[in-house]
């Protein structure tokens, strides 16, 4: 049998196995079409926000920065998680001035998707910012935040060739390249 409803599987049992201030980490018994239980790990997260910016002379802004869960410094977007109440496109804007120090009154959503749902609830927010100004950065206590700026092109070419490895990111890239060249094939008609 593939697929079948979503009304096919069944929660059996929930234990909460860790709940800390990122994520929370249960395991669930689900019952399956063919009325097997499975175990299924899911980490519960609140889910994120990101933004591409694109400054007024052409070039997106990323961060660098250590990502200890890979051992590594990362190239990305600025993102970051929701405050209390926060809506995706406030936190996008308090985001990129916080990591950047850009500001802009041009954001709009690019996409929304889900960035592990094979073990985990996770929803992305994705925004792309034009015309960012550039002003002094404010991070977090817990941020160390190098700033690149350049050119979307190059950025595109950085990730095709293995240099920009953040999934957040290379959507965002591949997305803000899609949405320009359709406003430059808009305005060549």
């Amino acid at each position: 049998m593939i697929g079948g409803s979503k009304e096919e599987y069944r929660l059996i049992k929930s234990e909460q196995k860790y709940a800390g201030n990122v994520l929370n980490l249960r395991v669930d018994d689900v019952r399956f079409p063919n009325d097997a239980i499975f175990k299924r790990e899911v980490i519960e997260h609140e889910g994120a926000v990101g933004v591409v910016p694109l400054c007024k002379d052409g070039q997106v802004m990323l961060v660098k920065q250590y990502r200890h869960p890979i051992n590594d410094f990362l190239l990305e977007i600025p993102a970051g998680l929701f405050d209390e109440g926060e809506l995706p496109i406030e936190c996008a804007i308090r985001e990129l001035k916080e990591e950047t120090g850009g500001i802009s009154n041009n954001v709009m959503k690019l996409a929304e998707f889900y960035t592990t749902p094979g073990y985990s609830n996770e929803k992305f927010y994705l925004y792309l910012a034009l015309d960012v100004e550039e002003t002094e950065p404010s991070p977090e206590d817990d941020e160390f935040i190098e700033i690149k700026k350049i050119n979307l092109d190059d950025a595109l070419d950085l990730m095709v060739g293995g240099k920009i490895e953040d999934a957040k990111t290379i959507i965002g890239l591949c997305l803000a390249s899609r949405y320009l060249a359709e406003i430059k094939n808009r305005e060549s008609k």
